[in-house]
C-alpha cells in the first residue's frame, strides 16, 4: 500500500529530519513508529502526506508514484487521512458540522448525504448525542474522536496518526485507543506514531524504531518491544517499559 525508498528530508543547516528511510506497509497493516523526541517520526508521516518535500528518494502510495513536481497532493490527501496531536477542529462549528463541511467541500457530497454519513461516524466513535456540541464543550478525548471521525468521513484508504493521545489525560487516552483498535481490526491501513505499548502489542503487526532520522530497527511489534536487537532500541524500550538495566535476556521476558 505504501512503498518508501531511500527517503530523506533535509532542513535548514543541513539537519536531516529523516535520512535514507526504506519501508513498506502492506494493505490492511498497522505499523507503529517509535523513537525518541526529534527522531524523525512526525517528519516521516508528513512526507507520506505531502506536508514535507522529499529531498531524496521516492514514494509509491497505492500504486501511484508521488512527488512534489507532478503530484496533485490534494487528490492524494483525499485517500490519506491524518490525525495530529492537536485536534484542529473548526472552533465555531459543531461536532456534526466539523464532519459535514469537509465532505461537501472536498468530496462534493450533497448536504443530506454528508449529514447522514457524519451522524453514523459520530455514533461509530461513541459520540452520539454530542452532535450539537462545539469543540469548547467537548473533552480532549471527545475532540480527538471527532478528529478521527472527520478523517474517516473522507473514506480514506490510509490513516496516519501522529501521537494522537499525547495531549490527553489517561482516561481519555483509552477512549481514543479503542477507536483506533476498532479501525485496526477492520483492516484499515494505518501508520501510528505512538509510545502506547499496549496498543502496539494488541493492534500492530509491525513496528519500526527511528533515531536521529535513521531507521535503526524494524520487525514485528512484539519482537521490537520484547526482543529488540540493537542496543539503542533496547535502551529506549528500557526507559519506556521501566525495565532493569541488564543485557540479559531475562530482563526482556
Amino acid at each position: 500500500m505504501i512503498s518508501i525508498r531511500g527517503v530523506s528530508r533535509r532542513f535548514a543547516g543541513g539537519h536531516y529530519g529523516v535520512r535514507g528511510i526504506t519501508l513498506d506497509v502492506e494493505r490492511g497493516q498497522t505499523l507503529v513508529i517509535m523513537g525518541p523526541s526529534g527522531s524523525g517520526k512526525s517528519t516521516l508521516l508528513r512526507c507520506v502526506n505531502g506536508l514535507e518535500t522529499l529531498d531524496e528518494g521516492e514514494m509509491i502510495i497505492d500504486g501511484m508514484r508521488v512527488d512534489h513536481q507532478t503530484t496533485d497532493w490534494n487528490k492524494v490527501r483525499e485517500e490519506v487521512g491524518m490525525v495530529f496531536q492537536g485536534f484542529h477542529l473548526f472552533p465555531n462549528r459543531t461536532a456534526l458540522m466539523n464532519l459535514v463541511l469537509p465532505q461537501m467541500v472536498v468530496r462534493r457530497r450533497p448536504a443530506a448525504e454528508a449529514e447522514r454519513n457524519a451522524r453514523a461516524l459520530l455514533e461509530r466513535v461513541g459520540l452520539q448525542g454530542k452532535e450539537a456540541r462545539l469543540p469548547s464543550e467537548l473533552s480532549g478525548g471527545e475532540k480527538q474522536r471527532v478528529a478521527i471521525a472527520r478523517a474517516l468521513a473522507m473514506n480514506p484508504k490510509i490513516m496516519l496518526f501522529d501521537e494522537p493521545t499525547s495531549a490527553l489525560d489517561p482516561e481519555m487516552i483509552l477512549e481514543v485507543l479503542e477507536v483506533m483498535r476498532d479501525l485496526a481490526r477492520e483492516g484499515m491501513t494505518m501508520l501510528v506514531v505512538t509510545h502506547e505499548i499496549g496498543f502496539a502489542r494488541e493492534a500492530a503487526q509491525r513496528a519500526v524504531f527511528l533515531d536521529e532520522g535513521l531507521l535503526v530497527e524494524s520487525g514485528t511489534a512484539l519482537d521490537l518491544i520484547d526482543r529488540p536487537e540493537t542496543s539503542r532500541c533496547r535502551a529506549f524500550m528500557r526507559r519506556i517499559l521501566k525495565r532493569p538495566e541488564s543485557g540479559t535476556e531475562a530482563a526482556w521476558t
